[in-house]
């Protein structure tokens, strides 16, 4: 797989391939960021953009993973001091999920937020975004919340991060990418009160994962059915057994006319095979044995031929996800153990 191909794995979308293809061609060095409100705990849609970064730090890029801290008081998650203890759980739990301590470097928000350069930088974002512009933007931060002045700026400072992070490239999932076009639109004009490069930074979006439950919509950690690093073993057979897996990776609308996707088929696929060479689905012989798949493509269609049950494809998927998760599992014990 060639760098391009390897940077792009599973991307939803690339803005734009030729910026990303020129990153491509010298990754070395190059500094790549995602941005996380400290939740306390990973949880798979966290871990699906840290296997994205796994990805480009293959490529020979540096990660900077931002610890949002003043994004999550502004999102009203707590004091400084719980923010913090929660964003530290989170280091340590990216690192036992396989990120390479010695090129990712973690940041927290606070180290530069709150200086005066980046604070004039973001009433300057603020007088020349339209509230409009910006609410577009807050869309996915508000969720159902009464909207708040603090959620308009907190877009404004995301499209500010990745200039004062100084990186070359934006990850982030889909939801990310009204505020990802913020950047690229607003930042180029601005005068700017630093000594950082205000220039528009190509992006890639990572997918988001449908319910696990139904199949319609995205899975939410706040709400119905999500896996994390606080998950047993036992809980992770418990909801991937209960998970909605048709033999097909196109699945029919709902009764209600709701598209589904086929969430256990997405997780082979964008969690699983990027970090396993081969995945071993585990029969008795009686049933035909066991399985071997090199590749997504190739687990997909067995699905859909009839030759890989349903059944059997979730028990594997639970097996490989307690081996992912494990060691962060781990991580979490021994801290509350502290």
């Amino acid at each position: 797989m060639d760098a391009y191909d390897l940077i792009t794995r599973n991307a939803t979308e690339v803005v734009t391939e030729d910026e990303v293809r020129a990153l491509a061609e010298e990754p070395e060095g190059k500094r790549v960021y995602v941005g996380y409100e400290p939740s306390g705990v990973l949880h798979i849609g966290h871990m699906l953009t840290a296997t994205k970064l796994i990805d480009l730090q293959e490529a020979g890029f540096e990660v900077v993973v931002l610890l949002a801290d003043v994004h999550a008081y502004l999102n009203d998650k707590g004091t400084f001091a719980e923010i913090r203890e929660t964003a530290e759980r989170m280091r340590d739990q990216f690192l036992a999920y396989g990120l390479d301590a010695e090129s990712t470097e973690f940041v927290y928000g606070s180290e530069f937020q709150l200086d005066e350069e980046y604070v004039l930088d973001t009433h300057e974002l603020e007088l020349s975004t339209t509230l409009n512009r910006a609410q577009r933007a807050m869309a996915e931060i508000q969720g159902g919340d009464t909207a708040k002045v603090s959620h308009l700026v907190y877009p404004l400072m995301q499209a500010l991060d990745i200039v004062y992070l100084d990186l070359d490239l934006a990850v982030g999932g889909l939801d990310q990418r009204k505020v990802h076009m913020l950047h690229r639109e607003q930042v180029p004009a601005m005068a700017g009160e630093s000594d950082h490069t205000y220039e528009a930074r190509p992006c890639i979006h990572t997918p988001i994962l449908a319910d696990l439950d139904t199949g319609v919509g995205k899975m939410s950690s706040s709400s119905g059915t999500t896996i994390s690093m606080e998950d047993t073993a036992e809980d992770i057979d418990d909801k991937i057994n209960g998970a909605f897996c048709p033999p097909t990776r196109d699945p029919e609308p709902d009764d209600d006319g709701n598209e589904r996707e086929n969430p256990v088929l997405e997780i082979f696929e964008y969690s699983v095979f990027p970090r396993f060479d081969t995945v071993v689905v585990e029969r008795p012989e009686q049933y035909g044995g066991d399985l071997t798949y090199d590749d997504y493509e190739s687990l997909a269609a067995d699905l859909e031929s009839g030759e890989l049950h349903p059944a059997d494809a979730k028990g594997a998927l639970a097996d490989y996800l307690n081996e992912l998760i494990a060691p962060g599992r781990e991580v979490l014990a021994a801290l509350d153990d502290e």
